[in-house]
């Protein structure tokens, strides 16, 4: 096979794959194809399907390579700084989209549109990173902003800053979120600490603490609302106050 024939044989190869896309949508496509895909956007004259398989080979996932640091990507055989470029560009034009769209949204009622969004920004960080979203009175989504990152305890989270944004943004009520690196959705003592510290001291300004949701594994996070852990906070809030 002539390297011309090469060429017209993957030519052809990625137009089936963009025909298959277009026909049945991205579950038509298995990893290996959206990861060859989304490598022709750099390199669209390359064949790119052995790159695709060797950077899922390297990390476990697809999920995994689109997380990967850009100098990490080059490591595989055949990624070079434009496809690595392109696939840490894909990823986060994916996150602003998903951030976006929560935007004037009602909280309770986009409550899968949320976990998506922090599923996406989280769940692959190999650092615990601290998320919070911000309400208005009728608990539509103003804004989300990350306000710290590294291990999370009460001496790490500041609730002077917290209350401080919450302000700027004329909040109302804040949901929190942090992911787990381990995986493991099982709050930490320090969590439920933390919980508490941060719900005293929104509450001394009326901004309401809804949720505390942890990031771990899964394609649902763990709620503390859910489990009723905000409400027995609520109530030993209020307790201390009588």
């Amino acid at each position: 096979m002539t390297d011309e024939d090469r060429k017209l044989r993957g030519a052809g190869h990625r137009q089936r794959l963009r025909d298959k896309f277009q026909d049945r949508g991205l579950e038509a496509l298995t990893d290996s194809e959206v990861l060859e895909l989304l490598l022709t956007l750099g390199t669209p004259r390359r064949d790119c399907k052995d790159s695709a398989r060797a950077a899922l080979k390297r990390f476990g996932s697809l999920a995994e390579v689109l997380e990967a640091p850009q100098q990490e990507l080059q490591e595989v055989q055949g990624l070079g700084p434009i496809n690595s470029f392109a696939l840490t560009f894909v990823h986060g034009v994916a996150r602003r989209f998903l951030k976006e769209r929560l935007q004037n949204r009602n909280y309770l009622r986009s409550s899968r549109e949320v976990a998506d969004y922090l599923i996406h920004a989280m769940r692959d960080l190999k650092k615990e990173v601290f998320t919070v979203i911000f309400l208005d009175a009728s608990h539509s989504i103003i804004d989300t902003a990350t306000i710290a990152e590294g291990t999370l305890t009460t001496n790490t989270i500041y609730p002077r800053e917290l209350i401080k944004l919450a302000l700027q943004h004329h909040a109302a009520a804040l949901v929190i979120a942090h992911n787990h690196p381990s995986g493991s959705l099982s709050p930490s003592t320090d969590d439920i600490r933390l919980t508490r510290h941060l719900f005293a001291a929104c509450s001394l300004v009326n901004i309401n603490l809804l949720d505390h949701l942890i990031i771990g594994s899964t394609e649902t996070p763990y709620s503390f609302a859910d489990h009723g852990m905000m409400t027995e906070i609520r109530q030993e809030y209020q307790q201390g106050q009588q």
